[in-house]
């Protein structure tokens, strides 16, 4: 064991030294002193043998770490990507003892750790994806009610005077003789309600366990009514359970003038003039939205859009009256009419959403209907105010 050098031992090496090179004095003397110097440190250190060959282990084993370390194993403390199988071999303990012996053919067996990948069977599963945003289905603009007077009952049907007759014995009169007499008559019509509907199951826990859920079913259920209301305000059969639609009650489209060439516009000009010809001014217009796109992008002669620039924010409205453009008008088709004359919307029961366990076994299966409906009459008052027509193939 090397001994270090304690300050006693340099001193006396400096001091022979400085003799020897003076008069050359016998050094004995300090090689003597330096020899005992020497015994007494093996002395002293000979109990802490076993600890500096801890500290070398130590020593090895931080210098591991700092190698990984290098190698880029550890990320912020965390371990990095598993090693490639060529990399576990190469480094593989025992395959330096076994390239080095020559005394007779052998074999190197290494048990390769299996690489972790994303797919589902390795580490995939533990994987978090992140959650957007709740995406719903697009919804119609829903207007068709907008155009009629809605009045609110508390009965199941409604009757209303109609007048079939009007006095029109009106005439000059002579001097002396009798005045003509004039008749008027009416007839009571009732219009019932109907009721539009519909439900769906849920468990009583995800209503809990995600309250927005409720919100969400509300809000879709009674955009189903809205859509069915729409469909039937305008196209309703009459028969059964259905209302009685504007397009079904309304008056057929007939031109009351020929127009040479007659547009897509010309021919809402013209049933706008049926309408005002049967005392009964036209206050709106129903058309698909791509009939109304086709309008939009007609252009005159100079290649200028007729109804406004791409960039200009253009009302829907022809000839001063408001269009609705929707989806629940069938394509290619028109509805023209004195709207607040021509119906009105009675409501017995506003869209509402109840929810319930009373539906066969869904008490005791923790399931609730949740249920949405509305119970509405439409009167058809003036068939002669609407004005359904068909554009066809005119530009």
């Amino acid at each position: 064991m090397n001994a270090p050098m304690t300050p006693g031992l340099r001193a006396a090496i400096a001091a022979g030294r400085y003799l020897h090179a003076k008069d050359g004095t016998n050094l004995d003397p300090i090689l003597k002193a330096i020899e005992d110097n020497n015994k007494a440190v093996d002395a002293r250190l000979k109990p802490l043998e076993g600890t500096k060959e801890a500290v070398a282990g130590v020593d090895a084993r931080l210098l591991d770490i700092e190698q990984k370390m290098a190698r880029g194993s550890f990320h912020g403390g965390r371990a990095g990507p598993p090693e490639t199988w060529g990399a576990q071999f190469t480094q593989a303990e025992g395959l330096k003892a076994f390239a080095q012996e020559t005394s007779r053919p052998g074999r190197f067996r290494l048990e390769m750790k299996t690489t972790l990948t994303t797919s589902v069977g390795s580490g995939g599963t533990l994987g978090r994806p992140a959650r957007d945003e709740l995406l719903m289905l697009p919804q119609r603009a829903l207007m068709v009610r907008d155009l009629l007077p809605v009045i609110q009952i508390s009965t199941g049907s409604v009757e209303y005077p109609r007048q079939t007759e009007r006095p029109s014995g009106a005439d000059t009169v002579t001097e002396g003789n009798l005045k003509p007499e004039s008749a008027m008559s009416f007839d009571l019509v009732t219009v019932a309600s109907k009721v539009i509907a519909h439900w769906i199951p849920a468990s009583r826990q995800i209503l809990e366990d995600v309250p927005q859920l409720a919100g969400i079913i509300d809000s879709e259920l009674r955009y189903g009514l809205a859509v069915k209301e729409d469909s039937q305000l305008l196209y309703g059969s009459g028969t059964g359970p259905n209302l009685t639609g504007m397009v079904t009650a309304a008056t057929a489209y007939a031109a009351p003038m020929t127009i040479a060439a007659a547009t897509m516009i010309d021919q809402i000009a013209l049933a706008i003039l049926q309408t005002g010809l049967a005392d009964l001014p036209a206050d709106g217009i129903v058309l698909h939205p791509s009939d109304w796109m086709r309008m939009r992008l007609a252009k005159n002669g100079q290649g200028d859009y007729i109804l406004g620039a791409p960039g200009a924010n253009v009302e829907p409205r022809l000839f001063g009256l408001p269009v609705v453009p929707t989806t629940s008008m069938q394509v290619d088709k028109f509805l023209v009419g004195n709207f607040r004359a021509a119906a009105t919307l009675y409501d017995r029961w506003a869209a509402r959403v109840e929810v319930a366990t009373e539906h066969a076994d869904f008490f005791v299966r923790n399931l609730v209907a949740i249920l949405a409906e509305e119970r509405l009459a439409l009167a058809i008052k003036r068939p002669t105010a609407l004005v359904y027509g068909d554009f066809g193939n005119v530009p």
